[in-house]
Protein backbone atom coordinates (compact mmCIF):
# COMPACT_ATOMS: atom_id res chain seq x y z
CA UNK A 1 0.00 0.00 0.00
CA UNK A 2 1.31 3.43 -0.50
CA UNK A 3 2.03 5.91 1.65
CA UNK A 4 -0.21 8.96 1.82
CA UNK A 5 0.31 12.58 1.80
CA UNK A 6 -2.30 15.35 2.52
CA UNK A 7 -3.62 17.24 -0.11
CA UNK A 8 -5.29 20.96 0.22
CA UNK A 9 -6.97 22.82 -2.50
CA UNK A 10 -8.23 26.37 -1.62
CA UNK A 11 -9.69 29.05 -3.52
CA UNK A 12 -10.55 32.20 -1.93
CA UNK A 13 -14.10 31.35 -1.77
CA UNK A 14 -14.06 28.02 -0.40
CA UNK A 15 -12.03 24.74 0.53
CA UNK A 16 -12.30 22.62 -2.49
CA UNK A 17 -9.99 19.06 -1.24
CA UNK A 18 -8.96 18.47 2.34
CA UNK A 19 -7.80 14.96 2.80
CA UNK A 20 -5.33 12.20 2.44
CA UNK A 21 -4.29 11.17 -1.11
CA UNK A 22 -1.81 8.85 -2.75
CA UNK A 23 -0.60 11.00 -5.58
CA UNK A 24 -0.88 14.85 -6.87
CA UNK A 25 0.14 15.81 -10.11
CA UNK A 26 -0.68 19.87 -10.85
CA UNK A 27 0.04 22.12 -13.99
CA UNK A 28 3.23 23.91 -12.87
CA UNK A 29 4.11 27.16 -14.37
CA UNK A 30 7.50 25.51 -15.75
CA UNK A 31 5.66 22.05 -16.41
CA UNK A 32 3.65 19.30 -15.26
CA UNK A 33 4.60 17.92 -11.43
CA UNK A 34 3.94 15.09 -9.69
CA UNK A 35 4.13 14.83 -5.64
CA UNK A 36 4.56 11.71 -3.52
CA UNK A 37 4.91 11.24 0.16
CA UNK A 38 8.86 12.28 1.02
CA UNK A 39 8.75 14.72 -1.82
CA UNK A 40 11.58 17.37 -1.81
CA UNK A 41 9.65 20.82 -0.60
CA UNK A 42 9.78 23.67 -2.99
CA UNK A 43 7.17 26.21 -4.26
CA UNK A 44 5.54 27.04 -7.74
CA UNK A 45 2.92 28.87 -9.74
CA UNK A 46 0.42 27.13 -11.46
CA UNK A 47 -0.72 27.77 -14.59
CA UNK A 48 -4.22 27.23 -15.96
CA UNK A 49 -4.79 23.30 -16.22
CA UNK A 50 -6.02 19.86 -14.63
CA UNK A 51 -4.96 18.71 -10.91
CA UNK A 52 -4.93 15.25 -10.90
CA UNK A 53 -4.65 12.95 -7.90
CA UNK A 54 -5.69 8.98 -6.48
CA UNK A 55 -7.57 9.65 -3.89
CA UNK A 56 -7.07 7.64 -0.17
CA UNK A 57 -9.55 4.91 -2.22
CA UNK A 58 -7.63 4.42 -4.92
CA UNK A 59 -9.85 6.16 -7.30
CA UNK A 60 -8.37 9.08 -9.66
CA UNK A 61 -9.88 12.87 -9.21
CA UNK A 62 -9.62 15.81 -11.18
CA UNK A 63 -10.06 19.65 -10.22
CA UNK A 64 -9.26 22.13 -13.31
CA UNK A 65 -7.31 25.01 -11.38
CA UNK A 66 -7.47 28.50 -12.75
CA UNK A 67 -3.82 29.46 -11.82
CA UNK A 68 -2.60 30.03 -8.34
CA UNK A 69 0.68 28.49 -6.01
CA UNK A 70 1.21 25.38 -4.76
CA UNK A 71 3.80 24.48 -2.17
CA UNK A 72 5.00 20.65 -1.59
CA UNK A 73 6.04 19.44 1.79
CA UNK A 74 7.00 15.94 2.34
CA UNK A 75 3.88 15.01 3.42
CA UNK A 76 1.71 17.92 2.70
CA UNK A 77 0.68 19.46 -1.19
CA UNK A 78 -1.23 22.85 -0.56
CA UNK A 79 -2.62 24.47 -3.49
CA UNK A 80 -3.84 27.96 -3.50
CA UNK A 81 -5.93 28.26 -6.62
CA UNK A 82 -7.37 31.64 -8.52
CA UNK A 83 -10.38 29.35 -8.51
CA UNK A 84 -11.01 25.83 -8.75
CA UNK A 85 -13.76 23.20 -9.73
CA UNK A 86 -14.27 19.47 -9.64
CA UNK A 87 -14.53 17.51 -13.40
CA UNK A 88 -18.36 17.04 -11.82
CA UNK A 89 -18.90 20.40 -11.35
CA UNK A 90 -17.88 21.71 -14.87
CA UNK A 91 -21.29 23.66 -16.65
CA UNK A 92 -20.47 22.68 -20.09
CA UNK A 93 -22.63 24.97 -21.47
CA UNK A 94 -21.28 27.68 -20.34
CA UNK A 95 -17.65 26.30 -21.03
CA UNK A 96 -18.39 26.05 -24.71
CA UNK A 97 -20.28 29.04 -25.09
CA UNK A 98 -16.92 31.03 -23.42
CA UNK A 99 -15.14 29.15 -25.73
CA UNK A 100 -17.41 29.98 -28.40
CA UNK A 101 -16.98 33.45 -27.49
CA UNK A 102 -13.18 33.91 -27.00
CA UNK A 103 -12.64 32.28 -30.39
CA UNK A 104 -14.52 35.28 -31.82
CA UNK A 105 -12.64 37.83 -30.37
CA UNK A 106 -9.63 36.25 -31.11
CA UNK A 107 -10.98 36.07 -34.89
CA UNK A 108 -11.89 39.37 -34.81
CA UNK A 109 -9.00 41.21 -33.94
CA UNK A 110 -10.56 44.77 -32.99
CA UNK A 111 -8.51 47.52 -31.83
CA UNK A 112 -10.70 47.61 -28.45
CA UNK A 113 -10.05 43.90 -28.20
CA UNK A 114 -7.87 43.09 -25.10
CA UNK A 115 -6.04 39.73 -26.91
CA UNK A 116 -4.50 38.73 -23.84
CA UNK A 117 -7.80 38.47 -22.08
CA UNK A 118 -9.27 36.37 -24.80
CA UNK A 119 -6.62 34.05 -25.09
CA UNK A 120 -6.35 33.24 -21.37
CA UNK A 121 -10.70 32.83 -21.25
CA UNK A 122 -10.16 30.31 -24.29
CA UNK A 123 -7.81 28.35 -22.51
CA UNK A 124 -9.90 28.16 -19.47
CA UNK A 125 -12.61 27.30 -21.62
CA UNK A 126 -10.63 24.56 -23.65
CA UNK A 127 -9.30 23.07 -20.66
CA UNK A 128 -12.57 22.99 -18.74
CA UNK A 129 -13.95 20.59 -21.41
CA UNK A 130 -10.89 18.50 -21.83
CA UNK A 131 -11.60 17.77 -18.47
CA UNK A 132 -15.36 16.79 -18.88
CA UNK A 133 -14.72 14.62 -21.48
CA UNK A 134 -11.73 12.02 -19.68
CA UNK A 135 -13.14 8.72 -19.19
Amino acid sequence: MAEKLFLEVVTPQKAIVSEEVEIVVAPGSEGEFGALKGHTTFLTSLKVGSLRYIDAGGKERYIFINGGFAEVLPDKVTILAESAEYRKDIDVERATKAKVRAEKRLANKAADTDLVRAEVALKRAMHRLRIKDIK
